[in-house]
């Protein structure tokens, strides 16, 4: 039987490879694998509309290669999210995946990668050790490490001693509460609790509850793109934003595409981020003045501008090896790339192969009649800090 097995998986793997290597050689395939629909819609949206924004914007052609863009949607199911991935390459010649909103997703096409020998451009999922589950995965988004160490070292200098953590409970969670919770520590702050909340269905309100009744200078908070409605409603009523406790996080609970729906309850949060729509610099303007004028007026946040760079991926990487599109080729071409984003200035690190990004710290204010994360403080070039600490 395990024998038979080892034959089945070999054989899959010899028929992804050899699928990856054929197709088109005009076509230039990337899959782009979101959750449309369910809990997590609102990064698939903005993950479709910032790749589709890049194209519009730099043509559907480069180094002599026509760029095809397949959207699948997984519905944030990881066993659909592989057997999507193995489609694309097999059935449409895929030479690029990309997307992943979130970290099991990501994971669940390590092997599928890995076996094709097929980048797997990581535009969404944060938790920092998935580039290290397969040679051919690279990421544009972040990791929460990234974001995390830098609001406490900021908690700690802004007269907050005492902070309870509340994360939902998965990979990035659980990074965002780890990095966090050490790196006040050591320097002198006090975690009195960790809460974990579920990932699917949360309701925030028991929870918070018990943060306060621990009267804490500051509550820490991650919750993935698209529930920071959900828990700044709960915060509100219960009371926790009349109560002197501080909300400090990783930008995901401020994210930009809700701050609308979000409100006054939002002002005052202080974040650690990769990317705010208020980012002042010339490219973020013209970045953003085209998303809304594309889609609706609808402002893009950090899913949309970490698409929009792994497009931006691709093409200079097919530029680089003049248009040949086989996997490694693909990866010794990103491994090192370098450009201006919307966000800032960034870089792929070659030995790991996650992105080297500046780290902003932020406000909610209002400017105009809208909320906007607006920037006050920068961290350069913050590599991922859980891979240098193992380096």
């Amino acid at each position: 039987m395990l024998r038979a097995i080892l034959k089945a998986g070999i054989a899959t793997a010899a028929i992804l490879a050899a699928s990856a290597a054929l197709g088109d050689d005009d076509t230039v395939t990337i899959g782009l694998i979101l959750p449309m629909t369910g809990q997590q819609a609102s990064t698939g949206k903005q993950e479709q509309a910032g790749a589709q924004l890049y194209i519009q914007q730099h043509g559907d052609s480069v180094a002599g290669k026509k760029i095809s863009l397949i959207v699948k949607d997984d519905g944030g199911a990881a066993d659909v999210t592989k057997r999507l991935a193995q489609e694309l390459i097999g059935n449409d010649k895929a030479k690029v995946l990309m997307g992943f909103g979130l970290t099991p997703l990501a994971l669940a096409v390590a092997p599928v990668a890995t076996e094709a020998k097929v980048p797997e451009i990581v535009t969404a999922a944060a938790t920092a050790m998935i580039t290290e589950k397969s040679p051919y995965i690279v990421r544009t988004s972040f990791t929460l490490p990234q974001a995390a160490a830098p609001m406490a070292e900021w908690a700690l200098k802004n007269n907050i001693h005492k902070v309870v953590t509340l994360v939902t409970d998965y990979g990035p969670g659980n990074d965002a509460e780890k990095w966090f919770s050490d790196t006040f520590t050591k320097g002198g702050g006090t975690v009195a609790e960790q809460i974990r909340v579920p990932l699917k269905n949360p309701d925030f309100a028991p929870f918070l509850q018990r943060v306060k009744d621990d009267a804490p200078d500051a509550v820490f908070v991650f919750v993935p793109s698209g529930q920071g409605s959900a828990f700044m409603k709960q915060f509100t009523e219960r009371g926790l934003d009349k109560s002197g406790i501080k909300l400090i996080g990783t930008g995901d609970v401020t994210d930009d595409d809700l701050l609308a729906d979000i409100g006054d309850p939002a002002l005052g949060a202080v974040t650690t981020h990769h990317y705010s729509a208020d980012h002042d610099s010339p490219e973020n303007k013209a970045f953003v003045a085209a998303f809304k004028k594309a889609n609706n007026g609808l402002r893009p946040n950090f899913m949309a501008v970490a698409a929009y760079d792994g497009m931006a991926l691709v093409y200079g990487a097919l530029e680089k090896t003049k248009g040949a599109s086989d996997g490694d080729a693909l990866m010794d071409a990103m491994k090192g790339a370098s450009w201006i984003s919307p966000r800032g200035p960034i870089s792929i690190d070659p030995a790991t192969r996650d992105i080297i990004q500046n780290i902003y710290v932020r406000k909610v204010e209002k400017k105009d009649g809208e909320l906007y994360n607006v920037e006050f403080s920068t961290i350069e070039a913050v590599k991922d800090p859980f891979k240098a600490a193992k380096n």
